[in-house]
């Protein structure tokens, strides 16, 4: 059915085809779509109308077990990559959006698409191109042929769940398009922000070997990923099983949902009521702030970093059933969380290859701190 948004309150709904060009309501504000827009002063600021969250919440256990069945559910698809499907859940419950780097042909892109059916969400894949537009991501105004008016029509960006693969092949103007939607979970056209289903998340993935017709992915728009994860090849057991598992068709055709949008909203804001002690706190903030201060960087990590760890940490400590974060929690987080957010000095690179091993030795300095 063809999706139409309301001139008068920016409500977003669909009609059937049958009845495109007739006076209908508003389902929320109850006007005729095809009345003139009423006029606004020029100073009035648009306001946004924001679904309210659910009222109940899971708690520790409830959340470890939700946990546990995608996971579960996820490794049905993806083989030996326990620790990289459990962070993913940990990100997704978080509220944070993941890059998967590494070589071609790991399951980046087959992990994004088992998270996305596991949790019963709106899901949309943008494949990155060159010549990739941002209207083909956020959408475009068309004229209606029915009724001479200008129509914004959607693009795959209004999904709960976007894939968005080989991100560094799409130029910066179009890796731009992604920056608020990522960032406020909004999208802003012609004076008008619409404001985006929840869950949102974005799943990207980029391959770091061939760099040929490559657009770098910018440190505001890496910083906006709660996460950046790599799979790695795997065992030869495990390829085995692989193989084992497609020979009458792949499991990702019969996959199927084991939990609904409702359910992540009300683990995410669970999340949120994890606590996380004071000692905690200032362990976190003291990671961020020595990775201003090590030599071997010329870029550290910003305050969003601080705020990614105290997520990350409480939504870990979550799925493992527990009511507060410790330490561990936070020592398990902080590579995936900073490494990809940190510039490396050339000089250094002999000694710290990349930004994991910028954060390992920080890590280990703090603890040796400490003790």
């Amino acid at each position: 059915m063809p999706k139409r948004i309301c001139p008068h309150c920016g409500h977003p709904f669909e009609i059937p085809d049958a009845m495109v060009g007739e006076h209908v309501p508003c389902p929320s504000c109850g006007l005729d779509i095809l009345m003139p827009r009423r006029t606004r002063p020029a100073q009035e600021k648009i306001r946004l109308s924001v679904t309210q969250p659910p009222l109940e919440n899971y708690d520790a256990t409830q959340l470890a077990d939700i946990a546990g069945q995608i996971i579960a559910n996820v490794e049905k698809v993806i083989v030996g990559k326990t620790e990289q499907v459990r962070l993913a859940v940990v990100a997704l419950f978080a509220e944070g959006h993941i890059l998967f780097e590494d070589v071609p042909g790991v399951a980046k892109t087959m992990l994004s698409r088992a998270v996305a059916l596991s949790v019963g969400c709106s899901f949309k894949r943008i494949q990155c191109t060159p010549d990739l537009q941002p209207e083909h991501v956020v959408g475009d105004f068309t004229v209606d042929p029915a009724t001479g008016k200008k129509d914004f029509r959607f693009g795959p960006l209004f999904s709960q769940m976007v894939l968005v693969d080989e991100i560094n092949r799409a130029s910066p103007r179009t890796q731009s398009a992604l920056l608020e939607a990522m960032g406020e979970g909004m999208v802003s056209m012609d004076r008008i922000s619409y404001r985006l289903e929840k869950p949102f998340m974005v799943m990207a993935t980029q391959n770091p070997i061939e760099q040929e017709g490559t657009f770098r992915l910018p440190e505001a728009q890496m910083d906006r990923f709660l996460m950046r994860l790599s799979l790695g090849y795997p065992s030869a057991e495990q390829e085995l099983e692989m193989c084992r598992r497609v020979q009458i068709q792949h499991p990702i055709e019969t996959l199927t949902a084991v939990m609904t949008a409702d359910d992540i909203v009300k683990c995410q804001r669970g999340v949120r009521e994890i606590s996380v002690a004071q000692d905690v706190c200032d362990y976190l903030v003291s990671l961020t702030r020595a990775t201003r201060e090590h030599p071997a960087l010329r870029l550290g990590a910003s305050p969003r970093g601080s705020l990614g760890i105290y997520r990350a940490a409480q939504s870990l400590a979550a799925i493992e059933g527990l009511s507060s974060v410790s330490i561990e929690h936070v020592r398990t987080v902080i590579e995936p969380v900073l490494a990809h957010r940190l510039l490396l000095r050339r000089d250094a690179l002999k000694d710290f290859p990349d930004g994991a091993a910028v954060m390992r030795d920080i890590a280990e300095k703090l603890k040796t701190k400490a003790t």
